[in-house]
């Protein structure tokens, strides 16, 4: 909305000076033209925010409460908690396909806890900035390596002796274990992709935020020089529609960037301010 009335009150400006004689209207069909872009980008905001309320309310399964809190600018900060440092995996325990991969284990006979200590890694997720943990980076040291490797310390299946005393390599044969590793390493891989995305967003939103100033004073500049005659006005025209493009690209940076913090909270199990350090991890 700030863009757009900005457009709207440079093209008025510029329509005045053209009713007056001053300005030729090759100069005010290029920012009427941009004034309709801005238009459109925001039509499609408005939608895009439209559907977003009404995948809410099937979500609800009512109408949205009236005391929530009022919007807020989309570049404002503290639009969704951050991270806190020295995050557990043991969030991860929460998500619904680890949990369904251990109810298939259950059905299977075997002991969750002792699955759980052989094949779950016990590490903090995130380091003391709140980004990616040394023991996440070492976990997954390259696109295909897992470099966990599991210990059978308790027997993980109990009906029977000879099912108790199965080594591991015979125990990752089953089916039902190795889809259980297999979501364990999705499941940590998927936090460590969105804790890589959290860290250079937050490097693009300030480079991006850079550009938008240098823009505008290039703008500013061009426009001051056009007015006092020195310049033509194909540089305030080239200036302005640079500074446009630098905005939006800001805006969809930081959109994307809450959209990754809501996707960390996913991956996360779903949540992580209720969480302190535990004891046992390390």
């Amino acid at each position: 909305d700030d863009v757009l009335k900005s457009q709207e009150a440079y093209y008025e400006l510029i329509k005045k000076s053209y009713e007056l004689g001053n300005t030729s209207e090759l100069d005010l069909r290029p920012i009427q033209a941009q004034v309709q872009i801005a238009k459109v980008n925001a039509a499609e905001y408005t939608r895009q925010r439209q559907q977003a309320i009404n995948a809410l309310l099937v979500l609800l399964g009512t109408s949205i409460p009236s005391d929530l809190p009022k919007p807020q600018p989309l570049l404002s900060q503290g639009l969704l908690s951050d991270l806190s440092p020295g995050l557990p995996s043991d969030l991860l325990q929460r998500r619904p396909d680890i949990l369904e991969a251990e109810y298939q284990l259950k059905a299977a006979n075997a002991n969750i806890g002792a699955a759980r200590a052989a094949f779950f890694p016990k590490i903090l997720l995130t380091g003391s900035a709140g980004g990616a943990s040394f023991a996440l980076s070492n976990l997954l040291s390259g696109p295909m390596t897992w470099s966990f490797s599991p210990q059978i310390i308790l027997p993980i299946f109990d009906a029977g002796a000879n099912k108790a005393n199965l080594d591991l390599s015979q125990i990752s044969k089953r089916i039902e274990v190795a889809k259980y590793e297999k979501t364990i390493q999705m499941a940590f891989r998927e936090v460590a992709d969105a804790l890589i995305a959290r860290e250079t967003f937050n490097e693009q939103i300030q480079a991006q935020q850079d550009l938008v100033t240098a823009q505008k004073k290039r703008y500013d500049l061009a426009d001051v020089r056009y007015r006092n005659g020195i310049d033509s006005y194909l540089n305030v025209l080239t200036a302005q529609q640079d500074l446009y493009n630098a905005q939006q690209n800001l805006i969809k940076s930081r959109f994307n960037q809450l959209a990754n913090l809501v996707t960390l909270y996913k991956t996360l199990g779903g949540g992580w301010e209720d969480e302190v350090v535990p004891s046992k991890a390390h």
